[in-house]
């Protein structure tokens, strides 16, 4: 069985800079077909832009982080093969996002088929769709960033 909480841990320890934004991995779904990630940003005002909300780096970063605890999740047994890089990303601001957020990460791909490309030692690409909400449940933020594990040698 899959230590969801180590992995989440493990994650924000070796991201620094999640760590000072005071991010935190609250949910690891390792589902049969569907893995999923819960993280938060908290409200303090040191995260604030302009209007009172959480700056748009700091959602990048949540959403960003949200989507390597779903790599993390999915491919941490594989990673002896290669390296997890976040290769490109999309992000759209619908609306304001005000007090503490959550963001939600879900992998696009079946896992399977990128594990067969792993193992071939190709270098698969695969993209983690985000939605970040506030706490009305309201969709603030949309984003996907596309992963690859790039093989070792």
């Amino acid at each position: 069985m899959t230590d969801t909480k180590a992995i989440a841990e493990g994650l924000i320890a070796a991201v620094p800079f999640a760590r000072t934004l005071g991010i935190e991995i609250t949910d690891l779904d390792l589902g049969a077909d569907q893995v999923r990630a819960v993280a938060t940003l908290p409200d303090e005002e040191r995260l604030h832009n302009h209007v009172a909300g959480p700056h748009a780096g700091a959602l990048f970063a949540l959403g960003e982080t949200a989507s390597g605890a779903v790599v993390m999740g999915a491919f941490g047994p594989y990673l002896h093969l290669g390296t997890p890089l976040a290769v490109r990303s999309d992000i759209a601001y619908a609306k304001l996002a005000r007090g503490p957020v959550r963001a939600t990460a879900t992998l696009g791909r079946p896992m399977a088929e990128v594990v067969t490309e792993l193992t071939a030692g190709d270098r698969p690409e695969f993209p983690v769709h985000i939605e970040i909400t506030r706490g009305d449940g309201a969709v603030t933020t949309t984003m996907t960033v596309v992963w690859t594990i790039r093989p070792h040698g």
